[in-house]
């Protein structure tokens, strides 16, 4: 019988590594030739123990390891550049250096704010950078770290990721609008709201192709929902979603410089998914739809 593939997902306790880990869970209950799954938390394990870390990978020893971790309180990050480089940068390549020492694969997550939101284009992978805060700068020195070792690695630069759980700009919206009845929401600022639902489809399709010997180029990809919308434009669809269950509060659109924050947000986070597509054969669905799954998800089960 063929041994069973050893898969190690960190970040288990977030929006994303949850839904990786309850995934490659239920793939493997029945599966011919199940996984060796290890799921393990921030509380379990500290990306900024770098000790930890190394001891970590060199005891569970996995073939494929989903690094779902992250420091990502954006705002804060700003007063906190250490502790967001140790988590962000540090210790991407600490995994990276171990995975390169056990032959295995690397997968990690990055983001659209390694740019610095210029121009109205989709941004493509070999785009110049230029990250605007300390979160993003962290982000793209994780990229940098794995992509000098020898690991066999793909990036996955995602944007405006929430869930049915957790805390994202979907709760925080349907939080508010019960709170308010009136919201201000910028509207400048265009991206693709993502489902960690959606990613982690795509994920597990494309670790059970790598189980089986799917070679794919290391490097960067861009995997977001396919459109494009504001904030503003967001918010909308959720209380429209959600108009027969609290009273939408009335929208008002307004300049990202009408609300200042302490780290500043690129305006263009449009990523082109076209290389996602064509080298790993993967296509995220259209935000429109990913957030109406999740909806339905929600108001059929309210979240706690």
């Amino acid at each position: 019988m063929t041994a069973p593939a050893r898969l190690l997902i960190l970040g288990a306790g977030g929006q994303l590594g949850a839904e990786l880990a309850r995934r490659f869970a239920a793939e493997s209950s029945g599966c011919p030739t199940p996984w060796s799954l290890t799921a393990l938390s921030r509380a379990e394990l500290n990306l900024a123990d770098a000790d930890a870390l190394r001891t970590a990978i060199r005891h569970h020893a996995p073939q494929i390891l989903i690094n779902a971790a992250a420091y990502t309180a954006v705002d804060r990050a700003e007063s906190e550049r250490d502790q967001a480089f140790a988590a962000n940068a540090v210790a991407p390549g600490i995994l990276a250096e171990e995975m390169a020492q056990l032959g295995g694969w690397l997968l990690h997550y990055s983001t659209d704010y390694v740019f610095d939101g210029s121009g109205f284009l989709p941004w493509r992978e070999s785009d110049p950078t230029g990250p605007l805060n300390v979160y993003g700068a962290s982000k793209l020195a994780g990229e940098q770290a794995i992509a000098a070792t020898s690991a066999r690695h793909l990036i996955f630069r995602t944007s405006w990721v929430y869930a049915a759980t957790g805390r994202n700009f979907l709760h925080t919206m349907l939080r508010l609008g019960r709170e308010r009845d009136r919201l201000s929401i910028v509207a400048d600022q265009i991206g693709a709201p993502t489902t960690a639902k959606a990613l982690a489809a795509a994920t597990v399709n494309l670790t059970l192709r790598l189980r089986d010997g799917f070679a794919p180029p290391s490097g960067l990809y861009h995997m977001s929902c396919a459109g494009e919308t504001s904030w503003f434009g967001f918010a909308e669809a959720i209380f429209a979603a959600f108009s027969s269950h609290q009273p939408p509060p009335a929208l008002t659109p307004i300049a990202t410089t009408d609300y200042p924050t302490p780290a500043r947000r690129p305006l263009n986070s449009r990523l082109d998914g076209s290389r996602l597509q064509r080298d790993l054969a993967l296509r995220l669905p259209h935000w429109r739809d990913a957030f109406a799954e999740v909806a339905a998800a929600l108001i059929t089960t309210p979240a706690r």
